[in-house]
């Protein structure tokens, strides 16, 4: 097949290319050249931006397109029209955050989504296409993305609704965060409660999937997450201790505690959302991905391999995910001093 790849040098992107090529396809990437400009030395490389200029686009052909970096409607839009006679299927990479309701259980793809006025809209879509996009606007604009996809290819579209990817080349670290921290320390802060559920997918995992999806002329929209099991955050940092064969210490704070001080869900401790308002983030319906032969390698090769490619990144990586060693030594000497008594 001949594959065109919105972006396809960072993360996803980057998977999603290495698994058509493995699987013999003919990829073309478009984008403008900004990120690891000398991987896939061997690809068609169109360099363009979106937001600009699609001409070079129009006078080719190809079986499918991958928009793995769509975030505002406005550049949506364009590379819509633009590929409108140019492809049989368009596959635009959606998130999770669409839901409306965070704190529903077992949301599936027909649950309620997310809305954004229209007049902020137009505040945050630029010449940039990405310039305003937030953690609170996202899950709506990409709503309105899926609108576009849809508008434009009613029935040529396959939207797969990623929630946290993780693994190898993660550029946000919230996975990675984790076995890395725990990797290197003889004691780590744990967030209460034990038992809160988790969910990530990796992003091999994803990529592969995708790309059979569109072997296969599949269409439609798919909640992809994983595992396929339910994994409590103490069963996730268990495996990253013994992953990482170390001897670091689980030290279990209260969720009220860290609060208190400050310390945010998510971005200041990846992967923890306590309390009902974020409960849907740990339990999403993937049932229909699943039909669709959506697999998942043990949680344990996914950490190790980020771990091993963590290990390669430069000496003076500081990870964009979590709170400093500094920080954390200062919440755990505060609770064992205030809680003599617990133990992990």
């Amino acid at each position: 097949m001949k594959i065109l790849v919105i972006g396809g040098t960072v993360f996803l992107g980057r998977h999603i290319v290495d698994a058509a090529l493995e699987r013999g396809h003919e990829v073309t990437l478009f984008n403008r050249g900004q990120h690891n400009p000398d991987l896939f030395p061997k690809v068609e490389k169109i360099k363009g931006d979106r937001t600009v200029d699609l001409s070079p686009l129009r006078s080719r052909t190809w079986d499918a397109v991958i928009d793995t970096c769509g975030y505002v409607p406005r550049s949506v839009k364009k590379s819509c029209e633009a590929l409108h006679d140019s492809v049989s299927l368009y596959v635009f990479i959606s998130t999770l955050s669409v839901y409306a309701d965070m704190s529903r259980k077992n949301m599936d793809e027909r649950s309620a989504l997310a809305a954004i006025p229209d007049e902020t809209v137009e505040q945050v879509t630029d010449v940039t296409g990405v310039t305003g996009v937030t953690g609170e606007n996202y899950g709506a604009l990409k709503v309105l993305c899926e609108k576009e996809v849809l508008n434009a290819f009613p029935d040529r579209a396959f939207i797969p609704r990623p929630g946290l990817i993780v693994g190898p080349h993660d550029p946000t670290d919230r996975f990675t965060y984790w076995p890395a921290r725990i990797s290197k320390q003889t004691r780590v802060l744990a967030p209460e409660p034990q038992d809160l559920g988790v969910m990530f997918i990796d992003v091999r995992d994803l990529s592969e999937w995708i790309i059979s999806m569109v072997e296969r002329n599949q269409r439609g929209i798919y909640n992809a997450d994983g595992p396929d099991y339910t994994l409590s955050m103490k069963e996730f940092l268990d495996a990253c201790v013994k992953v990482s064969s170390s001897n670091a210490e689980l030290l279990w704070v209260a969720a009220e505690f860290l609060l208190e001080r400050d310390v945010q869900p998510w971005e200041g401790l990846p992967l923890w959302l306590p309390g009902d308002d974020g409960a849907g983030m740990s339990s999403f319906n993937i049932r229909k991905a699943l039909g669709e032969g959506l697999k998942f390698r043990p949680l344990e090769r996914t950490i190790a391999d980020t771990l091993e490619w963590h290990s390669k990144r430069p000496s003076s990586t500081v990870l964009r995910a979590g709170i400093s060693l500094e920080r954390e030594e200062e919440l755990l000497e505060e609770w064992t001093r205030l809680h003599p008594q617990v133990k992990t």
